[in-house]
Protein backbone atom coordinates (compact mmCIF):
# COMPACT_ATOMS: atom_id res chain seq x y z
CA UNK A 1 0.00 0.00 0.00
CA UNK A 2 1.40 3.27 -0.92
CA UNK A 3 2.18 5.77 2.20
CA UNK A 4 0.73 9.28 2.13
CA UNK A 5 3.04 11.83 0.79
CA UNK A 6 3.88 14.30 3.47
CA UNK A 7 3.27 17.92 2.18
CA UNK A 8 6.44 20.04 2.79
CA UNK A 9 5.72 23.44 5.37
CA UNK A 10 6.30 26.65 3.74
CA UNK A 11 9.64 28.53 4.40
CA UNK A 12 8.39 32.06 6.17
CA UNK A 13 10.51 34.45 5.32
CA UNK A 14 9.38 37.44 7.99
CA UNK A 15 11.28 35.65 11.03
CA UNK A 16 13.51 38.46 11.60
CA UNK A 17 10.90 40.85 12.67
CA UNK A 18 10.49 39.07 15.55
CA UNK A 19 14.19 39.74 16.56
CA UNK A 20 14.03 43.16 15.48
CA UNK A 21 10.78 43.70 17.15
CA UNK A 22 12.65 42.76 20.46
CA UNK A 23 16.35 44.57 19.86
CA UNK A 24 13.85 48.00 19.05
CA UNK A 25 11.70 47.30 22.37
CA UNK A 26 15.20 46.76 24.32
CA UNK A 27 16.45 50.08 23.06
CA UNK A 28 13.54 51.89 23.82
CA UNK A 29 13.37 50.44 27.28
CA UNK A 30 17.01 51.55 28.00
CA UNK A 31 16.62 55.63 26.01
CA UNK A 32 13.51 55.65 28.80
CA UNK A 33 15.74 54.83 31.53
CA UNK A 34 18.72 57.22 30.50
CA UNK A 35 15.70 60.14 30.64
CA UNK A 36 14.79 59.31 33.24
CA UNK A 37 17.86 58.97 35.32
CA UNK A 38 18.76 62.75 33.39
CA UNK A 39 15.61 64.74 34.64
CA UNK A 40 15.86 65.81 37.87
CA UNK A 41 12.75 67.54 39.75
CA UNK A 42 13.36 70.51 40.68
CA UNK A 43 10.52 71.00 43.28
CA UNK A 44 11.63 67.41 45.26
CA UNK A 45 15.51 68.48 44.72
CA UNK A 46 14.78 71.31 47.23
CA UNK A 47 12.33 69.58 49.18
CA UNK A 48 14.95 66.94 50.18
CA UNK A 49 17.93 69.62 50.11
CA UNK A 50 15.71 71.87 52.97
CA UNK A 51 14.97 68.53 54.86
CA UNK A 52 18.75 67.76 55.36
CA UNK A 53 19.53 71.52 55.99
CA UNK A 54 16.42 71.18 58.46
CA UNK A 55 18.00 67.77 60.12
CA UNK A 56 21.38 68.82 60.39
CA UNK A 57 20.65 72.27 62.40
CA UNK A 58 18.28 70.82 64.57
CA UNK A 59 20.71 67.82 65.83
CA UNK A 60 22.60 68.29 69.16
CA UNK A 61 26.49 68.73 69.26
CA UNK A 62 28.03 66.15 71.57
CA UNK A 63 29.74 68.15 74.19
CA UNK A 64 32.52 65.23 74.58
CA UNK A 65 35.88 64.58 72.60
CA UNK A 66 36.27 61.76 70.80
CA UNK A 67 38.50 59.73 72.53
CA UNK A 68 42.00 58.83 69.96
CA UNK A 69 43.88 56.25 71.69
CA UNK A 70 44.27 55.07 75.33
CA UNK A 71 42.78 57.26 77.83
CA UNK A 72 45.23 58.51 80.37
CA UNK A 73 44.55 59.81 84.09
CA UNK A 74 45.75 62.45 85.88
CA UNK A 75 47.93 61.44 88.70
CA UNK A 76 45.88 63.82 90.96
CA UNK A 77 42.70 62.25 92.07
CA UNK A 78 42.19 64.66 95.07
CA UNK A 79 41.03 68.46 93.42
CA UNK A 80 41.41 69.36 97.10
CA UNK A 81 44.89 68.44 97.54
CA UNK A 82 46.15 70.85 95.05
CA UNK A 83 48.13 73.52 96.64
CA UNK A 84 46.76 76.74 96.61
CA UNK A 85 49.19 78.98 98.20
CA UNK A 86 51.89 81.02 96.30
CA UNK A 87 54.84 79.10 95.49
CA UNK A 88 58.17 81.30 96.51
CA UNK A 89 60.32 82.97 93.49
CA UNK A 90 63.78 81.87 93.67
CA UNK A 91 66.22 84.54 92.18
CA UNK A 92 70.17 84.34 92.23
CA UNK A 93 72.02 87.48 93.82
CA UNK A 94 68.97 89.53 94.51
CA UNK A 95 69.82 93.29 95.22
CA UNK A 96 69.25 94.46 98.09
CA UNK A 97 66.49 97.22 98.15
CA UNK A 98 67.57 100.91 97.64
CA UNK A 99 66.33 103.56 100.02
CA UNK A 100 63.32 105.00 99.54
CA UNK A 101 63.61 109.10 99.18
CA UNK A 102 60.36 110.25 97.71
CA UNK A 103 60.76 114.29 97.28
CA UNK A 104 64.67 113.43 95.41
CA UNK A 105 62.40 110.86 93.29
CA UNK A 106 59.54 113.50 92.92
CA UNK A 107 62.08 115.80 91.81
CA UNK A 108 64.05 113.69 89.19
CA UNK A 109 60.85 112.94 88.24
CA UNK A 110 59.55 116.56 87.20
CA UNK A 111 63.44 117.21 85.71
CA UNK A 112 63.39 114.62 83.82
CA UNK A 113 59.76 115.30 82.74
CA UNK A 114 60.88 118.83 82.00
CA UNK A 115 63.93 118.28 79.97
CA UNK A 116 61.95 116.03 77.72
CA UNK A 117 59.23 118.92 76.79
CA UNK A 118 61.70 120.97 76.43
CA UNK A 119 63.47 118.70 73.57
CA UNK A 120 60.21 118.08 72.03
CA UNK A 121 59.03 121.72 72.17
CA UNK A 122 62.34 122.53 70.32
CA UNK A 123 61.96 119.68 67.74
CA UNK A 124 58.20 120.03 66.78
CA UNK A 125 58.92 124.06 66.86
CA UNK A 126 57.91 125.04 62.94
CA UNK A 127 54.92 122.31 62.97
CA UNK A 128 53.86 123.87 66.69
CA UNK A 129 53.59 127.18 64.63
CA UNK A 130 51.91 125.91 61.63
CA UNK A 131 49.26 124.58 64.49
CA UNK A 132 49.77 120.84 62.94
CA UNK A 133 51.01 120.13 66.84
CA UNK A 134 50.01 121.06 70.36
CA UNK A 135 52.32 120.51 73.58
CA UNK A 136 50.77 120.46 76.91
CA UNK A 137 51.90 119.65 80.32
CA UNK A 138 51.38 118.93 83.82
CA UNK A 139 53.03 117.35 86.82
CA UNK A 140 51.57 114.28 85.47
CA UNK A 141 52.49 113.54 82.02
CA UNK A 142 53.07 115.23 78.59
CA UNK A 143 50.53 115.02 75.63
CA UNK A 144 52.19 115.86 72.25
CA UNK A 145 48.84 116.22 69.94
CA UNK A 146 49.57 115.51 66.45
CA UNK A 147 46.84 115.85 63.78
CA UNK A 148 46.21 113.14 61.24
CA UNK A 149 46.59 114.94 57.88
CA UNK A 150 50.87 114.97 58.15
CA UNK A 151 50.51 111.34 59.35
CA UNK A 152 47.94 109.27 57.54
CA UNK A 153 45.83 109.64 54.30
CA UNK A 154 41.81 109.44 54.37
CA UNK A 155 40.86 106.18 55.15
CA UNK A 156 44.18 104.89 55.70
CA UNK A 157 46.52 103.75 58.88
CA UNK A 158 49.81 103.89 56.56
CA UNK A 159 52.60 106.29 57.46
CA UNK A 160 53.06 108.89 54.69
CA UNK A 161 56.29 109.50 54.05
CA UNK A 162 56.29 113.13 55.28
CA UNK A 163 55.74 111.74 58.77
CA UNK A 164 58.50 109.88 59.34
CA UNK A 165 61.07 112.57 60.27
CA UNK A 166 59.28 113.66 62.52
CA UNK A 167 58.15 110.49 64.35
CA UNK A 168 62.04 110.13 64.10
CA UNK A 169 62.83 112.86 66.10
CA UNK A 170 60.35 112.33 68.75
CA UNK A 171 61.53 108.55 68.80
CA UNK A 172 64.87 109.89 69.20
CA UNK A 173 64.25 112.38 72.16
CA UNK A 174 62.57 109.62 73.99
CA UNK A 175 64.84 106.50 73.59
CA UNK A 176 67.01 107.54 76.48
CA UNK A 177 64.28 107.85 78.93
CA UNK A 178 62.12 105.09 81.03
CA UNK A 179 58.82 106.77 80.80
CA UNK A 180 55.80 105.06 79.98
CA UNK A 181 54.41 106.14 76.51
CA UNK A 182 50.64 105.88 75.83
CA UNK A 183 49.81 105.83 71.86
CA UNK A 184 46.28 107.54 71.25
CA UNK A 185 44.62 107.43 68.08
CA UNK A 186 41.46 109.35 67.22
CA UNK A 187 38.90 109.69 64.25
CA UNK A 188 36.08 112.04 63.53
CA UNK A 189 32.46 110.71 63.12
CA UNK A 190 32.18 110.03 59.49
CA UNK A 191 32.06 106.46 59.21
CA UNK A 192 33.93 103.99 57.82
CA UNK A 193 33.01 100.27 56.66
CA UNK A 194 35.79 98.88 54.50
CA UNK A 195 37.52 95.19 54.62
CA UNK A 196 40.70 96.55 56.33
CA UNK A 197 38.89 98.31 59.09
CA UNK A 198 35.10 97.99 59.97
CA UNK A 199 34.45 101.08 61.95
CA UNK A 200 36.59 103.96 63.31
CA UNK A 201 37.67 101.70 65.75
CA UNK A 202 39.44 99.77 63.93
CA UNK A 203 41.49 102.80 62.24
CA UNK A 204 42.20 104.49 65.58
CA UNK A 205 43.76 101.61 66.74
CA UNK A 206 45.08 100.44 63.70
CA UNK A 207 47.06 104.15 63.78
CA UNK A 208 48.30 103.95 67.09
CA UNK A 209 49.86 100.67 66.29
CA UNK A 210 51.74 102.33 63.43
CA UNK A 211 53.44 104.77 65.51
CA UNK A 212 54.02 102.52 68.16
CA UNK A 213 55.92 100.00 65.68
CA UNK A 214 58.38 102.88 63.84
CA UNK A 215 58.78 103.89 67.31
CA UNK A 216 60.15 100.70 68.33
CA UNK A 217 62.28 99.88 65.02
CA UNK A 218 63.64 103.00 66.22
CA UNK A 219 65.20 102.12 69.27
CA UNK A 220 62.58 102.62 71.96
CA UNK A 221 62.09 99.92 74.24
CA UNK A 222 58.36 98.26 73.49
CA UNK A 223 57.64 97.25 76.88
CA UNK A 224 57.27 101.52 77.46
CA UNK A 225 55.03 101.35 74.87
CA UNK A 226 51.30 101.21 74.87
CA UNK A 227 48.44 101.55 71.56
CA UNK A 228 45.15 102.86 72.14
CA UNK A 229 42.08 102.77 70.18
CA UNK A 230 39.39 105.63 70.64
CA UNK A 231 37.82 105.31 67.23
CA UNK A 232 35.22 108.86 67.41
CA UNK A 233 34.03 109.21 71.08
CA UNK A 234 36.52 111.44 72.42
CA UNK A 235 36.04 114.36 70.31
CA UNK A 236 38.24 117.84 71.06
CA UNK A 237 35.88 119.80 68.84
CA UNK A 238 32.39 119.78 66.80
CA UNK A 239 32.12 117.13 63.80
CA UNK A 240 29.78 119.37 62.04
CA UNK A 241 31.99 121.20 60.67
CA UNK A 242 35.02 120.43 58.35
CA UNK A 243 37.31 122.14 60.67
CA UNK A 244 36.36 120.09 63.76
CA UNK A 245 36.52 117.20 62.13
CA UNK A 246 39.95 117.51 61.18
CA UNK A 247 40.93 118.67 64.35
CA UNK A 248 39.20 115.18 65.97
CA UNK A 249 41.58 113.31 63.49
CA UNK A 250 44.50 113.36 65.53
CA UNK A 251 46.95 110.77 67.05
CA UNK A 252 48.51 112.27 70.94
CA UNK A 253 51.62 110.72 72.77
CA UNK A 254 51.31 110.74 76.35
CA UNK A 255 54.03 110.87 78.58
CA UNK A 256 54.05 109.91 81.53
CA UNK A 257 55.79 110.95 84.49
CA UNK A 258 55.69 107.95 86.64
CA UNK A 259 58.75 105.64 85.33
CA UNK A 260 58.46 103.16 88.05
CA UNK A 261 58.18 100.37 85.82
CA UNK A 262 60.99 100.92 83.67
CA UNK A 263 63.12 100.67 86.85
CA UNK A 264 61.58 97.27 87.62
CA UNK A 265 62.66 96.18 84.54
CA UNK A 266 66.21 97.50 84.67
CA UNK A 267 66.44 95.33 88.45
CA UNK A 268 64.85 92.49 86.95
CA UNK A 269 67.57 92.57 83.89
CA UNK A 270 70.15 93.03 86.65
CA UNK A 271 68.71 90.32 88.46
CA UNK A 272 69.00 87.87 85.59
CA UNK A 273 72.61 88.80 84.55
CA UNK A 274 73.63 87.76 87.81
CA UNK A 275 74.42 90.99 88.82
CA UNK A 276 75.79 91.04 92.51
CA UNK A 277 74.34 94.19 94.70
CA UNK A 278 77.25 96.29 95.81
CA UNK A 279 79.28 95.93 99.14
CA UNK A 280 79.84 92.37 99.07
CA UNK A 281 77.99 88.69 98.90
CA UNK A 282 74.58 88.21 100.27
CA UNK A 283 73.66 87.41 103.32
CA UNK A 284 73.66 83.68 104.86
CA UNK A 285 76.92 82.75 103.16
CA UNK A 286 78.17 80.78 100.38
CA UNK A 287 75.78 80.95 97.32
CA UNK A 288 72.44 80.22 98.29
CA UNK A 289 69.74 82.02 96.39
CA UNK A 290 67.57 84.15 98.53
CA UNK A 291 63.69 83.59 98.15
CA UNK A 292 61.68 86.48 97.58
CA UNK A 293 57.49 86.88 98.29
CA UNK A 294 56.08 87.09 94.90
CA UNK A 295 53.77 89.68 96.58
CA UNK A 296 56.46 92.56 96.36
CA UNK A 297 55.90 92.51 92.61
CA UNK A 298 51.85 92.94 93.44
CA UNK A 299 49.84 96.12 94.12
CA UNK A 300 49.25 96.74 98.02
CA UNK A 301 45.44 95.50 97.91
CA UNK A 302 46.69 92.08 96.15
CA UNK A 303 50.02 90.96 98.80
CA UNK A 304 47.37 89.72 101.35
CA UNK A 305 46.21 86.95 98.76
CA UNK A 306 49.13 86.32 97.08
CA UNK A 307 50.96 85.60 100.79
CA UNK A 308 47.74 83.64 102.06
CA UNK A 309 46.35 85.77 104.33
CA UNK A 310 42.55 87.60 103.79
CA UNK A 311 41.43 89.62 101.49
Amino acid sequence: MARARRHEEHENHERWLVSYADFITLLFAFFVVMYSISSVNEGKYRVLSDSLVASFKSATKSLEPIQVGNLVRSPITNKLSIRKTPIAIELPNLPSPRPVNKKGDEKSKRRTLGEIGDDIQKAMAPLIKKGLVRIRRNKFSIEVDIRSNILFKSGSARLSPSAVPVLEKLAEILKPHGNIIHVEGFTDNVPINTEAFPSNWELSAARAASVVHLFTRRGVDPRRLVALGYGEYRPVASNDTEEGRRRNRRVVLVIKADNRSAALLRDLRGVAGGNKPAGGSSSGGGNRPKVIDPGILLPPHMRNKARGGGS
